[in-house]
């Protein structure tokens, strides 16, 4: 009897370090990353400046013409100008877009 809780007590601590083990790989391969992402994504809206060309998270480019608190001007070509939060900006744009008059 005294052995079989002696067993049972191995199996659970056991059980124990298997699950603390399986959080820390999900921690360190999903959550951490996540984390990191955020951040980079945080700072890069933080420090946008007049005249990058950006893309929005609907897949809008265009060349930043104002910088609020919490908001950019966008110029999107042929001078629409269009407003979106700070938010809304996902990453710096590769691609140039023409301002062309019309």
């Amino acid at each position: 009897m005294i052995l079989l809780q002696a067993q049972s007590a191995g199996n659970s601590m056991y059980s124990l370090l298997l699950m603390g083990g399986i959080f820390v790989v999900m921690y360190f391969f999903m959550i951490r990353p996540q984390q990191q992402k955020v951040k980079e994504q945080q700072k890069f809206q933080d420090t946008i400046r007049e005249g990058e060309q950006v893309v929005t998270i609907g897949g809008m480019h265009g060349r930043i013409t104002e910088v609020g608190d919490k908001t950019i001007g966008l110029d999107v070509g042929r001078g629409v100008k269009l407003t979106f939060d700070k938010s809304a900006i996902s990453r710096e744009s590769t691609l140039r877009v023409r301002n062309t008059q019309a």
